[in-house]
């Protein structure tokens, strides 16, 4: 698969590389067929893609998000220079409907391009070219503020997946995946499956892309990559709840970091690790008593864990304290 860059750019506003990287075009590429969803948050502002294709790792082409910026789907026979290049045209001020129009009129190709994007104003955009592999089409819902789009498909899936979409509880992450979800129920592509994945971004750039992405997840070859994508966006969810009670913890909040660290627990039982940092951080925070009956739970399912305790007097996570360290000791 080429990854192409598109050419002219000055019509559009933004500056030519040079003619040196300008790679042809080639006549043919292999479809990165797919199905897809952009979409944004009215509530809190959060822009998302979640894909899912039969073709490996579909995540590092499709899907493309920045906080306070926008997200872009591009599929088909791909070219996955429209997701940097949609988002610096969004970042530049230009609605979703102007960048997809400016790139698709500098694309000599844009008839078997499938591209969606969306703004930080929920301004939706979407393009399906003439020559998509049937079965192909998009439905842009600008109430909603989303777009589904799909090519090589066993048939016209896109219209469950925005019904899916609209009718779904839960927060962005839940609905993007219940609109992957109605479009494998609906059929799905032609071929099968094999990866899939999601990213949301904050409504707002903090400057800290790593603290902006609130869900970054791939999954790159897999029997049933949603099931598997949807298992892994509940795990993000609990250590998002433990970043929460840390933070908590930080600001003396104690009863706060008590509720996010039960929820963790609750959507990740079996992650012995997420209670064993729990119970660290309450002891370094003084709260010795509530810490030592967590350690003594997490000792008795994976004895290793009482072993790094002493490290992490030398790094500074625990404090230098014989009494303390001998009270977490006794729990094994």
């Amino acid at each position: 698969m080429n990854m192409t860059v598109l050419a002219p750019l000055a019509a559009i506003g933004i500056a030519s590389p040079g003619p040196d990287a300008q790679p042809d075009r080639p006549r043919f590429q292999r479809p990165v067929a797919t199905y897809s969803i952009v979409a944004r948050d009215p509530e809190t502002g959060e822009m998302g893609v979640a894909v899912q294709s039969h073709w490996f790792s579909v995540g590092s082409v499709v899907s493309w998000a920045e906080a306070g910026v926008g997200a872009v789907a591009t599929q088909s026979l791909v070219d996955p220079a429209y997701g940097p290049l949609g988002l610096e045209l969004m970042r530049a001020g230009r609605p979703a409907t102007s960048a997809l129009a400016g790139l698709l009129a500098s694309d000599e190709r844009r008839d078997v391009r499938q591209v969606a994007m969306i703004d930080a104003a929920g301004r939706v955009a979407a393009h399906t070219g003439d020559k998509c592999i049937a079965a192909a089409g998009h439905v842009v819902d600008q109430e909603h503020q989303f777009s589904v789009q799909a090519n090589l498909m066993t048939n016209h899936i896109w219209p469950a997946m925005a019904q899916a979409y609209r009718a779904a509880d839960g927060d962005l992450a839940d609905r993007l995946i219940a609109a992957l979800e109605a479009a494998q129920s609906a059929g799905g592509d032609i071929r099968g499956r094999q990866s899939a994945a999601i990213v949301i971004v904050a409504a707002e750039s903090t400057g800290k892309p790593w603290v902006d992405r609130r869900f970054d997840l791939r999954i790159e070859d897999h029997p049933r990559p949603v099931e598997e994508l949807k298992r892994l966006v509940r795990l993000q969810r609990a250590y998002l709840h433990m970043n929460a009670g840390d933070l908590a913890i930080e600001h003396g909040d104690f009863a706060t970091a008590s509720r996010e660290y039960a929820a963790a627990q609750k959507l990740a039982p079996d992650i012995v690790e997420i209670p064993f940092w729990h119970a660290v951080t309450l002891a370094a925070s003084g709260q010795v008593d509530a810490s030592l009956p967590i350690f003594r739970t997490v000792f008795a399912r994976e004895p290793v864990w009482a072993q790094l305790v002493p490290r992490l007097v030398r790094s500074e996570i625990l404090p230098n304290d014989a009494e303390l360290l001998e009270k977490i000791d006794a729990q094994k």
